[in-house]
């Protein structure tokens, strides 16, 4: 009856031992670390770079706790805080500005854990500690932008259309387009209403120069305000996470501002260098007819700029950009036709369009392609143009290797942001502040369930330590569960684990309240168990499920700490239905499923209501109370003794009265009459018997 078959302990025993391996993680805790990385993609993290890192802190006589090559970035682990900050100051003399040495956390865990994929929680600003951004978009630097780019394309398409012009000038939110007569002037005003339907024209004159203004309309506005905020939120997360920063909080805060959270960095100068690397593509002309020399000696020709072209050579390029990065749609690295590393990359239509056109224009002269990163220009390739290359392919090589087109894809796919961006507010969360929030929530955690527990077991007995140890269980289930899926735990997450512990504990109350019912009605020990798991599982399944639905809800709805509270909210119910009905159930089975005979269920007193002959109410007894107060001859279930017999109940059968001392022993508070009327019943059923 209550037995399990193999296959469902098998199933109990992987689920705990799978929980335990991933819960155990979490108890190794985290050191402190720097961790190097590269500025610029020119520079390169490998092993010789390891191996120099190790001798220069060996030689200072830093002891290092580990050091290891991951993900492009070299990681150092040290025992105490004190030694991180002088490694820190002393890797940031001997390898320059070419590297960010940042201060962070790694976890503890042992490598035969982490080779399993056994890795802890991530721990949010408030447990683990960091650096906080509240960063505002600056709406009137995207407009700007947004002009600039619209400037090129007009340009463009009155090149193509061959409308004269005499030159576009931008003021404010508009566009002047100045033509030198009418008829270019209406001819331009029928190409820009078909083309381009973001601005509202109008027409005026000034001293025999015909303008046409083009202003952004406001719904457009609008709607390129809120399009800069998420193309920089995108921007912002694509750079963080591609660059293997500890894991992010990135949200949009009203109507301009996005907050930026890092847990583990510590060190908010160079968080703020994380967050500026980014790159940018710009394809200019080089500038072939100027003397170079002269301008290596200080002569630089008006309207170029004098780079070094990669591979150390250096090169005059003009100022005008005849295509930015804001045109490449997707950079992947790859090779090109003699096998060398290069990067592909995809542009929109309208940068098909132009890079088209510039080099059907420039057949036989040299394009450099710079590479802007950290307001630094790079010139990447200056290859000479051949023919005219169209389909919005573009293929970037010259003097790199297979990580360099790697990552310069990667920063070209990250782009740059739409709107400059401006930090309005920063703090720093220090680990020790994290440490004690950790401390507390454990506490809190750790209090509750010690509370429950003693309550449980005090009222249910050998059944209430059963249910004390499927709430452990699924506490270590949910723990586990969170580092399984890499959840971000923070204080609301902490909060929403003791909340499960009390929500928890419902589901086997009322399993063991069942079974008292079952046992109360007369049922065999094992039917009762039975019975109980069977009747309380619908009841368990209706009020998890509405739970559950709220915590989806505010899954959905919320946003930062009221989603990390909903995530350990929704698995705990999980966790807490499996193991309420399926593991306690498991160990019940175990334990007194084999006996055939079993007397009673060690639940606790079981309370069985009986009434009181002196003064018609209810009063409960225990079972030991009941069988103690009765002899041999005890009725049997569901009859009544004459001493608890009431009035009324006297009135209905007074035929089986026979002895009229019964009256006497009726409540005081009857009536005369009443009792009158009970003493003709019992006379007349003597009569009746006689005869």
């Amino acid at each position: 009856m209550n037995r399990y078959a193999l296959w469902q302990y098998l199933i109990i025993a992987v689920a705990l031992l799978l929980g335990a391996l991933y819960t155990l993680p979490n108890f190794y805790g985290e050191s402190p670390a720097i961790q190097i990385s590269p500025l610029r993609i020119s520079a390169s993290t490998d092993t010789a770079l390891l191996q120099r890192v190790e001798d220069t802190l060996k030689q200072a006589n830093l002891e290092m706790n580990g050091i290891f090559l991951e993900e492009g970035s070299i990681k150092v682990r040290f025992a105490d805080t004190d030694l991180q900050m002088k490694a820190k100051d002393l890797l940031e003399s001997v390898l320059g500005n070419e590297y960010i040495i940042a201060l962070n956390l790694l976890p503890n865990s042992p490598q035969w854990l982490t080779n399993l994929g056994a890795l802890p929680m991530y721990l949010g600003l408030d447990l683990r500690g960091g650096v906080h951004f509240m960063l505002a978009v600056d709406m009137e630097g995207a407009l700007e932008k947004s002009l600039d780019r619209y400037s090129i394309d007009i340009r463009s398409t009155l090149r193509e259309k061959k409308i004269p012009y005499t030159g576009i000038e931008k003021q404010a939110k508009k566009l002047i387009l100045k033509f030198r007569d009418l008829e270019s002037r209406s001819r331009a005003e029928t190409e820009l209403k078909s083309n381009f339907a973001d601005f509202a024209l109008s027409t005026e004159n000034i001293d025999n120069r015909y303008h046409l203004i083009a202003e952004i309309k406001p719904e457009v506005q609008t709607r390129m305000q809120d399009s800069a905020v998420m193309q920089n939120i995108t921007t912002l997360r694509n750079r963080v996470n591609e660059l293997g920063v500890a894991e992010p909080i990135i949200q949009k805060a009203g109507a301009d501002r996005v907050i930026v959270q890092l847990p583990g960095v510590q060190d908010t100068a160079k968080a703020k260098d994380i967050l500026g690397r980014t790159a940018t593509l710009e394809v200019r002309m080089v500038d072939d007819e100027h003397d170079l020399d002269a301008a290596l000696r200080g002569k630089i020709p008006i309207g170029t700029e004098l780079h070094q072209e990669r591979g150390g050579s250096p090169i005059l390029v003009k100022k005008q950009v005849l295509l930015t990065g804001e045109r490449i749609t997707d950079a992947q690295p790859g090779f090109d036709k003699d096998n060398q590393p290069a990067v592909h990359v995809s542009l929109d239509n309208n940068g098909s369009r132009i890079f088209k056109q510039l080099t059907r224009e420039n057949v036989g002269r040299r394009m450099a392609i710079l590479l802007i990163e950290k307001n630094a220009a790079e010139v990447v390739t200056a290859p000479v143009i051949r023919e005219e290359i169209g389909g919005g392919r573009v293929q970037i090589s010259g003097r790199m290797t297979s990580l360099e087109a790697r990552d310069v894809a990667l920063l070209l796919r990250a782009g740059a942001l739409a709107a400059p961006m401006d930090i309005i507010e920063e703090r720093t969360v220090g680990p020790s502040l994290g440490a004690d929030n950790i401390t507390r929530g454990f506490n809190s955690t750790l209090y509750g369930f010690v509370a429950v527990a003693i309550f449980i077991i005090a009222y249910y007995t050998a059944f209430g330590v059963i249910s004390v140890i499927a709430l452990g269980l699924n506490l270590l289930l949910l723990v586990g569960l969170l580092s399984i899926l890499q959840a971000t735990l923070t204080l609301p997450g902490m909060a929403a684990l003791a909340l499960t512990v009390g929500m928890a504990i419902d589901a086997n109350v009322l399993i063991n309240e069942r079974i008292r019912d079952e046992l109360r009605a007369g049922a065999s020990p094992q039917l009762a168990i039975q019975s109980g798991y069977e009747r309380a599982f619908g009841t368990i399944l209706d009020s998890n499920i509405t739970t559950l639905i709220a915590g989806i809800a505010l899954f959905a709805f919320g946003s930062g700490p009221v989603k990390g509270f909903a995530v350990v909210l929704c698995l705990g119910i999980i966790t807490s239905v499996f193991t309420a009905i399926f593991v306690s159930r498991g160990m019940v089975n175990f334990m007194y499923g084999s006996r055939r005979k079993l007397d009673n269920v060690p639940i606790g007193i079981i309370w069985i209501p009986q009434n009181n002959s002196i003064n018609g109410k209810p009063k409960y007894l225990s079972k030991n109370e009941i069988a103690e107060s009765t002899d041999d001859d005890e009725p049997k279930r569901g009859e009544q003794t004459k001493e608890n017999i009431k009035p009324d109940v006297v009135s209905q059968t007074s035929d089986k009265i026979e002895d009229e001392s019964l009256v006497d022993n009726l409540p005081k508070t009857e009536t005369t009459a009443n009792k009158a009327r009970i003493k003709r019943k019992s006379t007349g059923a003597k009569k009746t018997k006689k005869q």
